[in-house]
C-alpha cells in the first residue's frame, strides 16, 4: 500500500509541475528574467547554449535537494518522491521540449501522433512573439484543444 502512495505522489507532483512551469513560463521568464529567457525567443545565443537554459537549475536544485534529503527513509518520507516527480517532470520537459520541439538531438524528428503535433503547434505559436509580451500557449504538457482538434 505504501508503493501505491509514493507513486501517487510522484506522479501528482510531476502532474502539478506543469502549472509550476506554465506560471514561472509566464510570469518569471516573460517577466523579471525575460533577459534570461530573450535568447530563446529571438536566438542570439552565439552556441549551442542558450541564457535561456540556466532555468533548468530553477527546477533541478529543489528536485535534486529533495531526493537528497529524503533519500534516507525512502518508503516513508514523501521528500524523495517529491523529489522524484519534480525530476520526472524535468526529464519529460527536456524530452519533449529540448529534443521533439526544438530539435537540440536530431531524434523523434517524424512522430505523426496528433497529441505531438498539437504540443509542437502550441509552442510555435508561442514562439511567433518574439518580445515578452503578447505570448500566448505557456505550458508544455497541456495544449489548448483547438489544437488537439486541429490534428484529429
Amino acid at each position: 500500500m505504501i508503493w501505491i502512495k509514493n507513486i501517487a505522489v510522484l506522479l501528482l507532483t510531476a502532474a502539478f509541475m506543469e502549472f509550476v512551469a506554465w506560471f514561472t513560463h509566464k510570469y518569471v521568464m516573460h517577466g523579471f528574467l525575460w533577459f534570461l529567457h530573450k535568447d530563446h525567443h529571438d536566438k542570439t545565443s552565439k552556441g549551442w547554449f542558450e541564457d535561456n537554459d540556466f532555468f533548468f537549475l530553477l527546477f533541478a536544485i529543489p528536485g535534486i535537494l529533495l531526493i537528497y534529503f529524503g533519500k534516507d527513509n525512502p518508503m516513508n518520507d514523501l521528500r524523495l518522491w517529491i523529489g522524484a516527480g519534480i525530476t520526472l517532470y524535468g526529464f519529460l520537459y527536456f524530452s519533449i521540449h529540448d529534443i521533439f520541439i526544438h530539435q537540440r538531438f536530431k531524434w523523434l524528428t517524424r512522430s505523426n501522433h496528433s497529441y505531438l503535433k498539437s504540443i509542437r503547434k502550441a509552442h510555435k505559436v508561442h514562439h511567433k512573439h518574439l518580445g515578452k509580451e503578447d505570448g500566448e500557449c505557456f505550458g508544455m504538457l497541456v495544449v489548448p484543444k483547438k489544437y488537439l482538434k486541429e490534428y484529429k
